[in-house]
């Protein structure tokens, strides 16, 4: 597999090795021991999660204050453009985001760590999106960034038409008002 920092370098794509032919083709989308010397750390997932989403459902910035979540996410039929914001105020990276396509096509992966915001937008009329968490899912401690902060400044993607969002990614808490980590 071949593994790239971002512009903030604990977030990185990972793109698996791919053979194909005629029939089609196979790639290990994961393995524990090349993941782990990736990241540089010893990373066990606990939760499988699969959501479908339609073009302009935009969904996040998600985190959880406790039980922070890394997440290895990609995409399996469809497109997003996905977002990882980094919320950890000690860092030196603080308050800045990345955004990769990912794509049935491409087939990249994106590793968001634990201390990181992530939402996605669905540029596809619908994605399949997977995604690892190293946590449990725990409601009572998510937490949602509102997706247009100005301080953020995300140049999302036009997809020709409004954004769909939930409730609660619409009332999402303006940057500056957030629970943040250290």
């Amino acid at each position: 597999m071949k593994v790239t920092p971002t512009a903030i370098p604990e977030v990185l794509v990972i793109e698996p090795k791919v053979f194909g032919d005629a029939r089609g083709f196979f790639m290990e989308s994961f393995n524990r021991d090349a993941f782990n010397e990736a990241v540089g750390s010893r990373i066990d997932f606990v939760q499988d999660n699969h959501s479908r989403s339609t073009k302009g459902v935009l969904r996040g910035l998600h985190y959880q204050i406790r039980q922070p979540q890394g997440k290895l996410v990609r995409v399996v039929s469809g497109s997003v453009f996905d977002v990882a914001v980094d919320i950890r105020k000690s860092s030196a990276t603080f308050g800045k985001w990345v955004g990769v396509q990912l794509d049935e096509e491409n087939r990249k992966q994106l590793w968001v760590p634990a201390g990181f915001a992530h939402a996605f937008l669905v540029l596809s009329d619908t994605a399949d999106f997977l995604y690892k968490t190293t946590d449990y899912y725990a409601p009572a401690y998510e937490r949602c960034i509102k997706w247009n902060d100005a301080q953020l400044a995300i140049e999302w993607p036009d997809v020709g038409a409004e954004f769909k969002l939930s409730a609660k990614d619409a009332g999402g808490a303006e940057l500056a008002a957030a629970e943040l980590f250290d």
